[in-house]
This record gives structure tokens, sequence and C-alpha cells, in this order.
């Protein structure tokens, strides 16, 4: 009778996964500041080499398991560009004050002035979330509310950076409906407007 076989040894994407996935578990357990490679490298069964070989500190592995826990955004589709731009925004406020958003500042506060960093996390680099915002204008542009000069990805964003500047500045888990009203209406909607004349 042939001994049974022991545990095959992980390698490549499936130890990444399970690494990943470890992390993510820790993230939400502890936050950022509770993870450690130790802590992460016992939870998935493996060694901190394993976890080095791949990410060379806990704030790029904490990056690369906050990107595991979020979700794809669809875009809202209220029938207006301001309605879609609020709605936009609240979604983005909700998830700041949320555990997962306590996560986000954490690691936004770790890796500091970082550009390289700030933009391997999903809903902070102006790359990711353009398409989403390009979409919402798409839309206005094609119901005839902004020309398409408009369409240009940092005009596109400029709602959702200034939001974020709320938070990093004043360093609060959230900001007031009116602080988002004024940004769509005295900042945003104004900008859309002047890139171009309006298709008639």
């Amino acid at each position: 009778m042939k001994p049974e076989a022991g545990p095959t040894r992980r390698r490549g994407a499936d130890l990444e996964d399970a690494i990943l996935r470890a992390a993510a578990d820790e993230l939400i357990e502890s936050g950022y500041a509770g993870l450690t490679m130790g802590k992460v490298a016992t939870r998935a069964g493996t060694n901190k080499n394993a976890l080095y070989r791949r990410w060379p500190n806990r704030l790029a592995l904490g990056i690369a398991a906050y990107r595991q826990l979020t979700t794809t955004v669809r875009p809202p589709d209220t029938g207006e560009l301001r309605g879609d731009v609020l709605e936009l925004l609240r979604r983005a406020n909700r998830h700041w004050s949320s555990p997962l958003g306590a996560i986000l500042r954490e690691l936004m506060a770790a890796a500091g002035g970082a550009a390289e960093l700030l933009a391997q996390l999903p809903d902070q680099s102006v790359d990711a979330t353009a398409p989403l915002w390009l979409t919402v204008l798409g839309r206005a542009v094609a119901r005839g509310e902004c020309a398409p000069e408009a369409l240009h990805p940092r005009v596109a964003t400029v709602a959702i950076v200034l939001l974020r500047n709320e938070f990093v500045t004043r360093g609060l888990p959230t900001a007031p409906d009116d602080v988002l009203i004024e940004i769509v209406d005295e900042v945003y909607l104004p900008l859309i407007r002047h890139r171009g004349p309006v298709p008639s």
C-alpha cells in the first residue's frame, strides 16, 4: 500500500493568492497598524522570505492586499450630470468613512507623498478613477449637457480630487453633504460647461 502523499507545496500564483488573502484578512481584523509580515506569513502557512520576494515591505503588501478588498464600481445613471457626479462623490464619502475606508486612510498616511505607491491604490489614482468619470461625462455629452471637449481625464476627475483633498487637509473621515454640493455646483459643473460650446 502506497503511503499518503504530503501536502503539495504551493508555488507561483497559488502561493501569491494565499498570501494576499491572508494579508487582506489581517487588514480587516487589525488595520494597517497591526499588519506584520510575520502574521501574514503564519496565516498563509509560509515564511517571511516568500513575502519579501514579492513585496519589499509591509506597505507594498498592504496596498496589494487592499486591492483585493475593493470591488468594481458601476457608474451611476441618474439621467443628469449633476445627479451622477453627486452620487459618485456620496459613494466615495461613504467609503471613506467605512471600515475599509479607515484602512485606505492608514495606507495613504503611510505612503505619504510617494506617488508610485498612491498610484497603486485603485480609488486614489487618477488613471484608475478616470474611466468611471469619463463614462459619466460621456453620457452627459450624449445627452447634450456638455461639449466633447470636457472628455479629458484631468477635467473628469476634478471633483473626486477635490473631495480627496478635503479628507487629507482636514483629517476627517467624512465630508458634510453641503461640501459635496459645493464642489459640484461651484467648481465641477462650471468647469465642465466652459470646456467648449454645449451642443445645440
